[in-house]
């Protein structure tokens, strides 16, 4: 082989390995500016679904779970606090979530895909505040005698009952949300999703 045969040889092989290494560079600069281009693992989260097990909820508890930085509210409704439900149809402003967008399995009376479990946003339609529970009824809780339980917002007093509807004459103009939410089985919902709800 001629002297310029084997410098040609050794050309090549320095210019495959030069290629190779910048190559390699290139991808290694692009890998954080495409990383930075994709959602964060917090943001994912912030608009992610939520999976709660509710099997430890007991009939009368409630347990907060937070859901693109809102509280959702679920609640184990007694009988007793379903019984109350009818009882109020007439003193509620809009008793099936007729008047704004909510999925369809919460234009009933429960405002619920089953009838014992309560989803909500537990933040009122007024001003965004977070109302309390006052669970029990009459006088007990600092509320009227004719109080048979449910929710009072401090800032301006808006009242909600078991299923989250607002009472007439309340500064709340309508019920509190119904997030979209699906069981994924007796005691597991993913709230964020409703494509098998209903």
């Amino acid at each position: 082989m001629s002297k310029q045969g084997k410098m040609d040889c050794g050309r090549r092989r320095l210019i495959v390995a030069t290629a190779a290494v910048g190559g390699a560079g290139a991808v290694a600069a692009l890998v954080p500016f495409v990383s930075s281009l994709l959602p964060s693992e917090r943001a994912k989260a912030a608009g992610a679904p939520v999976e709660v097990d509710i099997s430890k909820l007991e009939p009368g508890q409630m347990m907060t779970v937070e859901w693109r930085g809102k509280p959702v509210w679920i609640i184990n409704r007694t009988k007793d606090m379903l019984g109350t439900l009818t009882k109020l149809a007439d003193q509620v402003a809009d008793p099936k979530s007729e008047k704004n967008q909510q999925p369809v399995y919460a234009q009933n009376d429960t405002r619920s895909i089953k009838p014992e479990i309560m989803v909500a946003v537990g933040i009122c339609t007024h001003l965004g505040c977070s109302p309390g529970s006052k669970f029990k009824p009459g006088a007990e809780e600092g509320m009227g005698a004719d109080w048979l339980g449910g929710f009072l917002c401090p800032c301006h007093g808006s009242t909600f009952d078991f299923a989250g509807r607002v009472f007439k004459g309340k500064p709340a103009p309508t019920n509190l949300e119904v997030p979209p939410h699906v069981y994924l089985s007796d005691t597991r919902i993913m709230i964020g999703e409703d494509k098998k709800g209903a």
